[in-house]
């Protein structure tokens, strides 16, 4: 039914509960055929005309226009604000709780807009709990409804994120170009721009480097040309990983100087925690002689961290950084204690971040001299790989993988590993 029906169904059933003929309800101000047409659906009654007919009626005019009461409409914004303030504060499985208990309010049916906000809440807080799948179904649905130009961009984005993060790096592509790529695609704006970083980095993780480098580029352009921060953030954030992936390390932190710059002037604190330990990575691969300084800063990134919206994802990531830091810093007790924290974060398999937990575990081991404990955690990277796709990112792993385990003299492991790499790019 459309919204004119359900306006016209809503007074036609009071008005009967009333025990008012069409007649009666139209009498002086309105004409009866008019009201009938009203009820019918087959006009859509301006906001004067429907509040004169809650007046006469004597209901609200919130439940005229939404089917709900003004009390009730207050009792729904309210949870959905709650479940909002959840999901920022990082709350994420209560937030979860909250999105499920709103979509059960039968009153939230009619109210079109707000069971789109509630859904697409509930997506967001599936992905922060590491449930990708669900997310991703949330989203298909959401993305074959009559959305605002403003949610379809969201949604496109978030779904773009979610399947890029569980390796379905071609779905991922096609979610963003829909939008972006053609004679269609909108002027830029901030929303667009986030979402052609999202694509941008799904580029990257295909392998498809030559392009990521050009669209990088695009995004600068269009960043520059807007001159707002989140377009600025966006565009810089990812070209700085584009660079690094092509190897341009000394560019990758120049950007990734320039993003984080900006987002702690006008950033949200989950977006600055997140950044600011996506840079100590950066800053350790390229200057690893600067390794004690990061892994001091990534002490002060746990505290951040957990006093902010971060996903439980995002708190195993600064746990195993952490433990590649004290990894290089000599310190191996440190190393194995955060890795194992990291790892007991994620789901039990089929997360990339446990195969490079249990590989850094296994150099830590083979480093120290415990050569069956360093074999054990090589060799359990394959019950973490198995459920991931095969792709250029899985390629990546498992040829680290071949190198740890040749470092521990595993021979058949080693073989295994390279095989299993050369079969994620095709070869």
């Amino acid at each position: 039914m459309t919204t004119s029906d359900l306006v016209g169904l809503r007074i036609k059933t009071v008005r009967r509960q009333r025990g008012l003929s069409q007649a009666q309800l139209a009498h002086p101000e309105l004409s009866d055929s008019y009201v009938s047409l009203i009820e019918s659906g087959k006009r859509t009654p301006t906001p004067a005309v429907l509040e004169l007919l809650a007046q006469k009626l004597d209901c609200s005019l919130s439940y005229l226009i939404n089917g709900v009461t003004a009390e009730q409409m207050e009792d729904i914004e309210l949870a959905l604000g709650y479940a909002r303030l959840a999901l920022e504060n990082g709350e994420v499985n209560e937030a979860r709780t909250r999105f499920v208990e709103l979509l059960a309010n039968n009153n939230l049916t009619g109210l079109t807009t707000l069971r789109q906000d509630t859904d697409f809440g509930l997506a967001l807080a599936h992905e922060a709990c590491g449930d990708l799948d669900e997310a991703i179904s949330i989203l298909l649905k959401l993305r074959e409804e009559e959305l605002s130009p403003e949610r379809r961009i969201e949604v496109a984005m978030v779904l773009c994120r979610a399947y890029r993060e569980s390796e379905r790096l071609t779905e991922a592509v096609e979610v963003g170009e829909e939008v972006l790529v053609g004679s269609t695609r909108l002027p830029w704006t901030d929303a667009l721009v986030e979402l052609g970083a999202t694509l941008l980095s799904a580029y990257m993780f295909r392998g498809d480097l030559l392009r990521a480098r050009q669209f990088a580029a695009e995004l600068l352009n269009a960043a520059d040309a807007l001159g707002t921060p989140r377009s600025v953030v966006a565009a810089n954030w990812n070209a700085s990983a584009v660079a690094h992936a092509t190897g341009h390390n000394e560019e990758a932190l120049s950007f990734a100087e320039r993003a984080m710059a900006v987002q702690v002037e006008t950033g949200q604190p989950r977006g600055i925690a997140r950044m600011r330990l996506a840079l100590l990575q950066k800053r350790l691969r390229a200057r690893p002689h600067e390794a004690v300084a990061v892994r001091d800063a990534l002490y002060a990134t746990v505290s951040e961290f957990e006093q902010t919206s971060t996903s439980t994802i995002d708190r195993a990531r600064v746990h195993v950084e952490l433990a590649y830091a004290e990894y290089m810093t000599g310190d191996y007790d440190k190393a194995v204690e955060h890795a194992l924290i990291g790892r007991g974060l994620l789901p039990e398999h089929g997360h990339v971040l446990g195969v490079e937990a249990n590989l850094l575990l296994g150099r830590v081991y083979s480093t120290v001299g415990r050569s069956e404990e360093a074999v054990r955690y090589a060799a359990s990277v394959r019950d973490w790989m198995t459920p991931l796709p095969d792709s250029r990112r899985s390629a990546s792993t498992w040829y680290a993988t071949a190198e740890t385990m040749e470092q521990l003299g595993d021979s058949d492991g080693t073989v295994e590993a390279y095989q299993r790499a050369l079969a994620c790019v095709g070869l």
